[in-house]
């Protein structure tokens, strides 16, 4: 699928798009991705993924099942070679134009100050939890607080950034399948996050680093359940709930930072929790997973999605250290947790790790992390051109340029299986 931007923005004073507001959850069920993942040989080249040679079915949609026996997939729903075709009916959904727009005029008004917080706020990926004092010799005693701070001047900016792609969710997703966007491998793991964590109707749910509420409006409408999203970014909770309120949604969200425990919550609150690719921003994951599992129910799961560095990235080896002094700031993640330590940090608190894994078929996620740096390096040329003839203010160019600084240091740690952000864990607190 090529993705462009729209052939003329529209003027910022001028913005009336139609918004899709489809709230009513698809009566079907797409077969869990992970089955198909789980079974794939993470041997996989990447070429092997792109030219269609692995096994019909490898590629994570080789066909559909429903939860309910008497739910039964329609045909309609599968393209020829049995694979799942994008429904745009599974989620309600902004209007793409609507959201590039909304997003491109913030951009186009922000103040000289929050391109400069947003700009500074990146010394912290150069940074790691695991080095205190580095951290305190950069940012001082205080340097929870100041990576808190930096924290929101960087998600203020990246959020409207990321709404100019396919990104909007800050998230690139597990490879579930090649054919379809990055957008429908977003929604396709999220259903099956919603099945792994058995979300019901009615359930509560609880989402840490919540974003703009985006992921919990499609969870709420494809399970029935209502989600309490967390998030540190107040601009980001303003858009979620605005988000919520438009589709009619019972979904609520606070403001809290995971780095400054407890959490908000009543103890055994929640039915189920999920996380995608937040946990590199907190210091003390051994605290916050019990916090988690305070407010979690006896037997509800907690799925994870998360950044981790895998058992061939070598931190003596010059060259990994120089990809990796690269990638984190691109993916915004200040800790470099493994498998392992996620593993360890939850069975010490108390929950039992179900399942652990890669959640990318072949355990690669290049071809959609090359597919979007494509799209915004494209989207970049653009702005740079517009600043150029005047048309556009220069700092446009400036974020475009922090933007997209690394993308292929990004594909080449995933090809080499030096990192991963598709690494998934699905946890569940014993019952009492």
């Amino acid at each position: 699928m090529t993705y462009c931007l729209p052939r003329e923005f529209p003027r910022m004073t001028d913005i009336h798009a139609h918004t899709h507001t489809d709230t009513h959850t698809h009566p079907h069920r797409l077969s869990h991705p992970g089955q198909a993942a789980s079974q794939t040989s993470s041997s996989y080249s990447l070429s092997d993924l792109e030219n269609g040679n692995l096994e019909k079915g490898n590629l994570g949609m080789a066909a559909l099942q429903s939860p309910a026996p008497r739910m039964k997939a329609k045909a309609k729903f599968l393209r020829k070679d049995g694979r799942a075709k994008a429904d745009k009916h599974r989620s309600a959904s902004t209007s793409r134009l609507r959201t590039i727009c909304t997003s491109f005029r913030y951009l186009y008004n922000l103040t000289p100050e929050q391109v400069s917080n947003y700009l500074a706020s990146y010394v912290i990926y150069s940074l790691d939890w695991a080095d205190e004092g580095q951290m305190i010799q950069a940012l001082g005693p205080d340097y929870v607080e100041k990576v808190g701070s930096c924290l929101r001047s960087y998600y203020g900016v990246l959020n409207h950034l990321c709404a100019l792609g396919n990104v909007e969710k800050m998230y690139i997703p597990p490879l579930i399948d090649i054919h379809v966007s990055v957008l429908d491998n977003q929604l396709l793991y999220e259903e099956s996050v919603a099945r792994d964590i058995n979300l019901k109707p009615g359930d509560k749910a609880l989402d840490i680093g919540c974003g703009r509420g985006r992921v919990a409006a499609h969870m709420a409408t494809f399970s029935g359940a209502k989600l309490t999203g967390v998030n540190i970014d107040p601009n980001q909770i303003a858009q979620a709930r605005t988000y919520n309120e438009e589709r009619r949604l019972e979904n609520t969200f606070v403001e809290a930072d995971f780095n400054n425990l407890p959490l908000p919550f009543a103890d055994d609150t929640f039915d189920a929790c999920y996380e995608i690719q937040a946990l590199s921003l907190c210091k003390d994951l051994p605290a916050l997973f019990s916090e988690l599992h305070r407010v979690l129910k006896p037997g509800a799961k907690f799925s994870i999605l998360d950044w981790v560095s895998l058992p061939d990235y070598d931190p003596t080896n010059p060259h990994h250290e120089e990809l990796m002094r690269r990638v984190k700031p691109l993916i915004g993640a200040v800790g470099t947790p493994t498998p392992e330590t996620l593993a360890t940090a939850l069975m010490e608190v108390g929950f039992a790790v179900r399942k652990s894994d890669n959640a990318s078929v072949g355990g690669l996620q290049a071809p959609l992390i090359a597919k979007e740096d494509g799209y915004f390096r494209t989207a970049r040329a653009l702005i740079k051109g517009l600043v150029g003839v005047k048309v556009l203010p220069a700092h446009l160019r400036t974020l475009m340029d922090r933007l997209c600084l690394d993308g292929e240091a990004f594909v080449e740690m995933d090809t080499q299986r030096l990192v991963s952000t598709s690494y998934r864990i699905i946890a569940e607190k014993k019952g009492q």
